[in-house]
């Protein structure tokens, strides 16, 4: 069987181009901090009170990838066998256990028995409040009282993985309660807590030995897997449930699960402790923080947030994506650039995307800062947008490949944590898209769809987002209110369409209106009317971002997209060959080299045709 886990301990890449994200080598280190946070600030600059996101049914997904994912991942759970998804908790529960089995990790015996169950009910209950389809909140309704006769203190009882299977099922409870209006959810929640927490660890346990001798003490299975829980994750959706309404048990349980004394403390104090620790689970551990400062108050968790993930961004390839073997790196050591021969476990990329787009999303609200949205667009145009399709059987996509010999492939066991993930980001992109304010509405993401709300006057309003950025410069924003209102539209600027010269400009209602970008949105403020238009203009100038500082090794990227050339050979290439890149077809690029045309396209656009994502270029221009 193939372990979740390869972890290697590999040393780092140092801070370059590529750490920032798709920032020009040349960006300066003051642009670099306010983009990443990091060290450079103490505090953390936040708003007044947070933006907040508005329903998964307020925005409409125009056709396309975004939508197709969304459709495909739901039709895949809305056709799993109800036997199947509860044989995990039945046979560890002694119960009668009819029915077929969905293999792979799932089943009793699997790595992680019933591990997605959780994450499954959560998707299906978001897809409910995105569509109001009857069936999907029937379906929910069903599993859940089917689950609820089975789930005991049995299923915990000598599992690998308590915590992450508990954390799993707590999000899928509360999405439930919250978006699928499941009225027993929260006595299912407790039920399951109490089932759960004599078998979870007492307190946040980093891994390996720390919680292997936890596991010796109270006498459970001590093997190397065995120490690979994730209790440092589980505040956030612990505080998420006491926020909605499932008791003051979760605020209290959600603090003593705050990983503080060996990774939330130091990242506070800007010291960087992220190498050797298990990339996704950690980083998605950064939410939990959030939720400690918007729910607890605390500041010292937003700084050791806010600077974590600086310290992943400077780590990260030009794609966005973290973690060669879901291993954070030592910075400096050139690991990054040694991964593109060493491995083709890039980035755990639906579990990754999903930790990504979360954290990014949390600090755009707390912050206000527009940045955080360059680099979530970032990651899901060049990861997870790109990923193969999660099929009936159980084959999910699980690593993107970065490697100089690239290429899609499905993880080699049914049923991986990918499987869980994808389909909540499938989910998300609705939510990722627009966030509100007081005064008005920020468009975070530009991609094709409608958003519906109401303003603080009482007056509907819809805006409808189209265009096919990033492909091409121009997105247009249509309004329509049922009468004039004023309010402010945020406009996110993306700091690659304001560099080298580049500008971003806007047009209402066909005439030129100044951007003043602060923190990386622009603000437009007027008494809006229905039938209004603003038309964007996002400058996608080539540039080359190196693997680490004055690298020759460069990835080219077109605004947030990455352009991978299609081929595992290092052509003879200068920079200035690679800039001048010419569009061949919609999805398609060529650059002349020394050795001949090479071909090159977005993640997106690839299917099974070999592909690197770096290039050697000359020292010369």
């Amino acid at each position: 069987m193939t372990t979740r886990r390869e972890i290697l301990r590999m040393g780092a890449v140092a801070f370059g181009a590529a750490a920032l994200g798709g920032v020009d080598a040349a960006a300066d280190a003051g642009t670099a901090g306010r983009l990443f946070g990091g060290q450079q600030a103490a505090e953390v600059a936040t708003l007044a009170e947070p933006l907040s996101e508005f329903g998964y049914g307020a925005v409409t997904l125009n056709p396309g990838r975004f939508e197709s994912q969304f459709r495909e991942t739901q039709t895949v759970l809305m056709g799993l066998n109800e036997d199947a998804l509860l044989a995990p908790f039945r046979v560890r529960d002694g119960m009668a256990a009819p029915g077929p089995r969905l293999g792979g990790w799932y089943d009793e015996g699997g790595f992680a028995p019933g591990h997605s169950f959780g994450q499954w009910i959560s998707a299906l209950s978001r897809g409910y409040a995105v569509d109001g389809d009857a069936a999907k909140r029937a379906r929910v309704q069903r599993l859940l009282g089917l689950y609820g006769q089975a789930i005991s203190g049995k299923f915990f009882t000598n599992f690998r993985f308590p915590a992450y299977d508990y954390d799993k099922l707590v999000i899928g409870l509360i999405d439930a309660h919250e978006f699928a209006s499941i009225p027993n959810a929260f006595a299912l929640l407790n039920q399951t807590t109490d089932a759960a927490e004599p078998h979870l660890e007492p307190k946040a346990l980093d891994r390996d030995a720390v919680q292997r001798a936890w596991r010796a003490s109270i006498g459970d299975k001590t093997t190397d897997d065995y120490t690979w829980d994730e209790p440092y994750t589980l505040p956030e959706n612990l505080y998420l449930a006491a926020k909605r309404g499932a008791g003051a048990r979760y605020h209290a349980m959600a603090g003593r699960y705050l990983l503080d004394r060996t990774w939330f403390d130091p990242l506070a104090e800007g010291r960087n402790v992220l190498a050797g620790h298990h990339a996704y689970s950690f980083c998605n551990s950064l939410s939990s923080a959030m939720q400690a400062y918007l729910s607890a108050g605390s500041e010292k968790h937003l700084r050791a947030a806010r600077n974590a993930f600086g310290m992943i961004r400077a780590q990260s390839f030009a794609t966005g994506g973290w973690g060669p073997d879901e291993s954070f790196v030592e910075p400096g050591t050139g690991a990054l650039k040694a991964s593109l021969t060493k491995t083709r476990h890039s980035f755990e990329t639906p579990c990754g995307s999903y930790a990504h787009m979360k954290i990014t999303r949390y600090l755009t609200r707390v912050t206000g800062d527009g940045s955080y949205g360059d680099s979530m667009e970032q990651v899901i145009w060049n990861t997870v947008l790109g990923a193969k399709s999660l099929e009936p059987n159980g084959q999910a996509f699980y690593y993107s490949d970065y490697s100089n010999g690239g290429g899609k492939f499905y993880f080699p066991d049914a049923w991986p944590c990918c499987s869980g993930t994808l389909p909540q980001v499938a989910a998300d992109y609705r939510i990722a898209a627009y966030l509100r304010g007081a005064d008005g509405v920020y468009v975070s993401q530009y991609l094709p769809s409608e958003l519906r709300w109401t303003g603080a006057d009482g007056a509907e309003w819809k805006l409808a987002q189209s265009g096919e950025y990033p492909l091409e410069e121009h997105v247009t924003l249509r309004l329509s209110g049922t009468r004039a209102s004023e309010f402010a539209l945020y406009l996110r600027v993306p700091q690659w369409a304001t560099s080298g010269g580049a500008a971003m400009t806007a047009m209402v209602n066909g005439k030129p209106v100044a951007l003043e970008p602060k923190r990386g949105f622009a603000a437009i403020r007027r008494r809006w009317s229905g039938g209004d238009v603003v038309e964007l203009r996002i400058p996608l100038a080539m540039r080359l971002v190196a693997i680490e500082p004055g690298s020759n090794t460069v990835a080219l990227m077109r605004g947030p997209l990455v352009l991978f050339p299609l081929t595992h050979e290092s052509p003879a290439v200068t920079r200035r060959q690679l800039l001048a890149a010419r569009r061949t077809g919609k999805w398609e690029w060529a650059a002349e080299t020394s050795d001949g045309l090479v071909r090159m396209k977005p993640f997106v656009a690839i299917h099974d045709e070999p592909y690197r994502t770096y290039l050697d270029v000359a020292t010369t221009a």
